[in-house]
C-alpha cells in the first residue's frame, strides 16, 4: 500500500556528512509514523531514528544522538535523515520504514512497509 524509495547513500570520509531521503508514493503518507533502520553485514537490523506522523516527536538510538536528525515534509511525502560527524561504525545499508495505525514501538517487526535500502559507507 505504501511504496518507499531511499536515496542519498554513498561513500564519505569519517567526520563528513550525508543526507538520506525517503520518498513515499502514497497520498496518505502523512498518517504514518516513519523510521530509519540500518543493517551491517553479519549483524541484525537496528533502529536508528523515528518521527511521528506530525513531526512533533522524534527518537534516536544513543549512538547517533547529536549527530543525526530526522525530519519530514508531509507536503512532499518525504522523510530525511541528516547525518553529520559520520563514523566508520555508521557503515550499513539504511532502510526507510513506515508504521501505520496505533504506534507499536521502535522495533523493526512493528513496521509495515520498507524501502529497498541505500548503502552508506564511511571510510576512516
Amino acid at each position: 500500500q505504501v511504496q518507499l524509495v531511499e536515496s542519498g547513500g554513498g561513500l564519505v570520509q569519517a567526520g563528513g556528512s550525508l543526507r538520506l531521503s525517503c520518498a513515499g508514493s502514497q497520498r496518505t503518507f502523512s498518517i504514518y509514523a516513519m523510521g530509519w533502520f540500518r543493517q551491517a553485514p553479519g549483524k541484525e537490523r537496528e533502529f536508528v531514528a523515528a518521527i511521528d506522523w506530525r513531526g512533533g516527536s522524534t527518537a534516536y538510538r544513543d549512538s547517533v544522538k547529536g549527530r543525526f536528525t530526522i525530519s519530514r515534509d508531509n507536503a512532499k511525502n518525504t522523510v530525511t535523515l541528516q547525518m553529520n560527524s559520520l563514523k566508520p561504525e555508521d557503515t550499513a545499508v539504511y532502510y526507510c520504514a513506515a508504521q501505520g495505525g496505533l504506534f507499536r514501538g521502535l522495533i523493526s517487526g512493528n513496521y509495515d512497509y520498507w524501502g529497498q535500502g541505500t548503502q552508506v559507507t564511511v571510510s576512516s
